[in-house]
């Protein structure tokens, strides 16, 4: 029998986390089997279990995947020079995926993480391991652009960093809900709280997304 190459290994894991995704955004962690993952995907049980031990397993794998992806961006963004940018980069990207209807089942399955997070070690280790790599980028990015005095040096970065992720959290929950509101209004208000947060009421026109500081 030919062995399969590393790229359509990657290709069938991908075709089975997606699958996956679409099943637990659908039908939650706990009523979505294995079974129900066969069939989704079109493979069969003894192939999946080629690729993933058990769902716990399926479950950490959607977790680590996306935060590959947000790492990259992080390490994107802490390379901006200018460190405001770097934090202007990470809100309209964070932005713009709530407001991107293809992420519907993502921003469902993150939300399904967080609760499961609560009774299952493995998961809670991946989701706070994500979610710190996050904060700390947050607050690297706060301090250097305290140390070059273009952000307010009163402000504790973990205390900045916590509450820019709770608002994205709580927008999550908003969006996923099924709440609908005008995008716009709520990124301006938005823009306008992270400038109070990083520069006070006096240099709030420092911050914009378009614009070095």
């Amino acid at each position: 029998m030919p062995k399969i190459t590393e790229e359509q290994r990657e290709t069938r894991r991908q075709q089975i986390l997606a699958a996956a995704l679409r099943c637990f955004s659908r039908d939650g962690f706990h009523a979505t089997t294995t079974a129900d993952i066969v069939r989704e995907s079109g493979v069969s049980q003894g192939t999946l279990y080629l690729y993933f031990a058990n769902k716990d397993d399926i479950i950490v794998a959607l977790a680590d995947d996306r935060h590959q992806g947000e790492a990259m961006l992080t390490a994107l963004a802490q390379s901006e020079e200018n460190p405001v940018e770097g934090l202007a980069m990470l809100l309209q990207y964070y932005g713009q995926a709530l407001a991107d209807d293809a992420r519907s089942d993502q921003r469902r399955v993150g939300i399904q993480g967080w609760a499961e997070a609560l009774r299952n070690p493995t998961i809670h280790e991946s989701v706070t391991e994500g979610l710190t790599s996050v904060r700390f980028a947050i607050e690297e990015l706060i301090q250097r652009g305290q140390a070059t005095g273009r952000i307010r040096t009163d402000m504790i970065p973990e205390a900045a960093a916590r509450l820019m992720i709770a608002v994205f959290h709580g927008m999550t929950l908003q969006v996923s809900w099924g709440e609908h509101f005008a995008a716009e209004p709520v990124g301006h208000a938005l823009e306008e709280m992270v400038r109070g947060v990083l520069f006070g009421a006096v240099r709030a026109a420092d911050f914009h997304p378009s614009k070095e500081s």
